[in-house]
């Protein structure tokens, strides 16, 4: 009697895990944290630079350093009316919330740089579970004599995306809140080295996958659950892998340009397909690595649209995109070791692994993703 009361737990424990796993990774895409852009150039003795941001988190005044899901914060709510404001209500507000945060971004050439806001501009009401971006223009006038800039991003502010624009051979770096970037040469000529550039966008890639690729992280989750055995496991990976890097260099390259608006309800569909055969195939069918590798197609091009976004250097493009995909690749093992080291390890082997966990969390991944599909088509 003891033993199955222990039996019982095991399986409530497992299938707990399992779901609020799925969950997890579920219920945070409508607040996801998206990092600011920040592209500057120097022009008659002026810095002018535009940051693409998302405004609403600022003046909600969450701490964006490390935040993944906005749900997170304890200014949630304000920054959810924030984000449903016309752009006439919200840019007043923008306005006189820089008023007193602007003189935290530190700017340094050859003496301290002042800088003033010029302009917002606030994107229209879209679908308020997406994060949508502001604008703002600032300028300064830089010190005599000034020929390298230090560029301070503000604790709090949460990653940063710094671009030079203008010049020959940019400097571009990625910012967390608090650091500040290297020496950057105002003329040009400050592009990292091809090593540096590699390491630099392997975060990119990483943080692209955990937190904030939350699709990507429940279609991985559906290759986990078809079987417990390793051998499926590697082939439907290195099939996703090898589809995604092809179309993630085209894309970049611009050889390949698919719109957002049929990518991301097609890999919405793609999550869909992989947990509703995990419920009618107990192994691995011949079929499922060339769907997977179709799929990954999609998931690449998804990739290179927020790279795009970013924007690669272009004396270090190779570099970049390797970085970015090593990245991509080590936070799809992370996803599938966490599950491993949740459920897998322990529940497995056991007889009831597949009707308890596999297939319950297999119905949860595909409900979420046909939500998405219809959220992305018809919203």
């Amino acid at each position: 009697m003891l033993k199955r009361i222990m039996r019982e737990k095991l399986r409530f424990v497992a299938v707990v895990s399992s779901l609020w796993m799925v969950f997890c990774a579920s219920i945070a895409l409508a607040h996801e944290v998206t990092p600011t852009i920040g592209d500057f150039r120097v022009q008659d003795g002026r810095i002018e630079m535009e940051l693409r941001l998302n405004a609403e988190a600022f003046v909600a005044g969450i701490d964006l350093d490390g935040m993944a899901d906005t749900n997170d914060s304890d200014q949630s709510d304000v920054y959810d009316d924030l984000r449903a404001l016309e752009p006439e209500a919200l840019e007043p507000r923008l306005r006189a919330f820089m008023e007193s945060w602007l003189p935290r971004i530190g700017m340094d050439a050859n003496g301290p740089v002042t800088l003033q806001l010029d302009g917002v501009t606030v994107d229209p009401v879209g679908n308020v579970d997406l994060p949508r971006p502001s604008f703002l223009r600032l300028s300064g006038d830089l010190p005599d004599g000034a020929r390298v800039m230090v560029f301070t991003w503000p604790d709090g502010a949460g990653d940063m995306v710094l671009r030079q624009m203008g010049v020959e051979e940019p400097f571009t770096g990625y910012l967390e809140g608090g650091q500040s970037s290297d020496a950057i040469p105002l003329s040009g000529g400050g592009a990292r080295g091809g090593w540096q550039t590699f390491v630099d966008y392997i975060p990119v890639g990483f943080d692209h996958i955990l937190p904030k690729g939350l699709d990507h992280i429940l279609f991985v989750l559906g290759l986990f659950f078809l079987s417990t055995r390793l051998r499926p496991l590697i082939w439907q990976v290195s099939a996703f892998t090898l589809a995604h890097t092809v179309t993630l260099a085209l894309g970049a390259l611009g050889i390949v340009n698919v719109p957002g608006l049929v990518v991301e309800p097609l890999i919405a569909a793609s999550i869909v397909y992989v947990a509703v055969e995990n419920l009618f195939a107990r192994g691995l069918n011949p079929w499922r690595p060339v769907v997977i590798f179709g799929f990954g197609l999609l998931h690449g091009l998804g990739f290179a649209s927020v790279l795009g976004e970013f924007g690669l250097p272009a004396g270090q493009f190779v570099p970049a995109l390797i970085g970015f995909n090593v990245g991509v690749e080590l936070g799809q093992l992370t996803v599938i070791a966490l599950a491993f080291l949740a459920v897998g390890y322990w529940f497995g082997q056991k007889d009831w692994y597949r009707a308890r966990i596999a297939m319950p969390a297999s119905v949860v991944i595909a409900c979420v993703g046909a939500y998405w599909f219809v959220e992305r088509v018809f919203l």
